[in-house]
């Protein structure tokens, strides 16, 4: 197990079999940006005022300043803008003064179904992880036709499960079967760049459909493109030899160097050797050691801390001034020159310091955010709040290079055996900050974030070593 890579190095580092699997792979994650995020334009506020049963009010009217007048309910509804959107989830279900509560708590169910899909996903073959797609298309679909808030959080729930489990079986399947200089590659531009990309189209799409239904019914429509996937992207043979599959493992590894049109050996992988690792492992073998639980529970917090800094500022993006669509494109734009950095340090890099220092850059720029002062100057407000969003800005291009680097970090901590488990555990740990980051004012964010840098410290240094297998093969962390 520990000789893998020797023993499919007749595969090359190249060839038609790495490269069609390093595209297909990058393909799932254009499919996760555009449903990460779609709540942003589908649980968007419009401009609103109490309904007049007898009247229109007129422009007049609407400026007169209310504040010291006693307040009671809209006895006859509310009346929405339709400027920016046709129609949302809070124009539909009045989601505004004593229920609009309801809106960040529809945003928390897709972080729930995070935290189970987080789970999940470490118990599945990675061949498993594209039933998701035929899953969430359907879940998508019928999210469209949900009559009730309460259905739209249930089918929010499954939506945030089965996507999560795609994402990080997808990226698993890619660390373990790839080349050595495709997997790096990979795992931080490829992946993130893609899932960017999705990120990027999602506006445009939301820009051209502004129905939330049918906003939903496009982008379940879109998915049924990559059920094929099924059939076109193997199993790992690393995780299929950590079973005892020797067999099945051999024949991906044939067929693989049919595609790159080389000879492969009589014998590729020892049954012997295969065996002594054919254990099951569970969520429990990732806390059973002291040196494994010291690993897991330092990525747990960094992953905590990235999670609610990235989220936090991408939510957060339909609540700054200006048109929503361009600053939901602008926080996408803003990670692709992050991805891009980011892949150029690791290549020479240590990924310990490097994440830290990003993670101090996310943390450093939302606590400068505190100190903006407010202005009743029209002009001085316009300056501020430019100068705010370049600010969100630049901290969401730290966190997004921490979480390029996180991920891959986290993948090569972990031994083979538990690699599916340990991402999935961190993950999950991930999403339970997630779904807090709407209710944490950015003073926090930003303090737990630089905090989690000084404890990245305490974690074993990856550059430069190989991917561990076995669990005696996972490195200890510092004192």
């Amino acid at each position: 197990m520990g000789n893998y890579d020797e023993d499919t190095a007749f595969l090359g580092q190249k060839g038609p079999f790495f490269v069609i699997l390093f595209f297909l792979l990058n393909a799932v994650y254009i499919s996760t940006g555009l449903h990460s995020l779609y709540i942003v334009f589908v649980g968007a506020s419009p401009s609103h005022h109490c309904r007049i049963a007898d009247g229109n009010l007129s422009e007049e009217w609407l400026k007169v300043n209310l504040t010291d007048i006693s307040l009671e309910t809209c006895v006859d509804g509310w009346s929405y803008s339709t400027d920016i959107y046709h129609s949302t989830i809070v124009s539909e279900w009045d989601l505004v003064c004593d229920s609009e509560w309801r809106v960040p708590f529809a945003s928390s169910t897709l972080y729930m179904g995070y935290l189970l899909g987080s789970l999940v996903s470490g118990q599945l073959s990675e061949r498993y992880c594209f039933c998701p797609h035929v899953i969430i298309t359907l879940v998508i679909l019928a999210q469209s036709f949900s009559n009730s808030w309460l259905l739209f959080c249930v089918l929010y729930f499954f939506v945030g499960t089965v996507q999560i489990s795609l994402y990080i079986t997808a990226f698993v399947l890619g660390s373990e079967v790839l080349s050595k200089s495709l997997r790096v590659f990979f795992t931080t531009l490829g992946a993130s760049l893609h899932y960017c990309i999705g990120y990027m189209v999602l506006p445009w799409i939301a820009f051209a459909v502004r129905d939330w239904r049918s906003l939903l019914r496009v982008l379940s429509g879109l998915t049924v493109v990559y059920i094929p996937l099924w059939w076109l992207i193997p199993e790992s043979p690393r995780w299929l030899l950590s079973q005892g599959r020797v067999l099945e493992a051999e024949a991906i590894m044939r067929e693989a160097a049919k595609k790159n049109k080389v000879s492969a050996p009589a014998v590729i992988f020892s049954k012997s050797e295969a065996a002594s690792q054919n254990s099951k492992y569970s969520v429990l073998d990732v806390l059973r050691t002291r040196d494994i639980r010291k690993t897991t529970f330092l990525c747990f917090l960094l992953w905590m801390a990235i999670n609610i800094g990235y989220f936090g500022l991408s939510l957060n993006t339909s609540n700054l001034s200006g048109d929503p669509f361009l600053n939901c494109f602008l926080s996408a734009l803003t990670e692709v020159p992050a991805y891009m950095v980011s892949t150029l340090l690791l290549k020479s890099c240590p990924p310990r310091p490097v994440l830290s220092a990003f993670l101090v850059i996310g943390g450093g720029f939302l606590l400068l955010l505190q100190l903006i002062p407010e202005s009743k100057s029209s002009h001085t407000q316009y300056c501020l709040h430019t100068l705010a969003l370049a600010l969100e800005m630049a901290g969401k291009f730290g966190f997004t290079m921490s979480f390029t680097v996180v991920y891959i970090y986290t993948a090569e901590l972990y031994p083979t055996v538990l690699r599916n488990l340990g991402i999935g555990m961190c993950s999950s740990a991930a999403r339970i900050g997630s779904t807090f980051n709407k209710y944490l004012p950015y003073i926090l964010m930003g303090s737990l974030t630089i905090a989690s840098s000084i404890a990245n410290m305490f974690l074993p240094e990856t550059l430069g070593k190989v991917l561990p297998e076995t669990l005696e093969q996972m490195q200890k962390c510092k004192r």
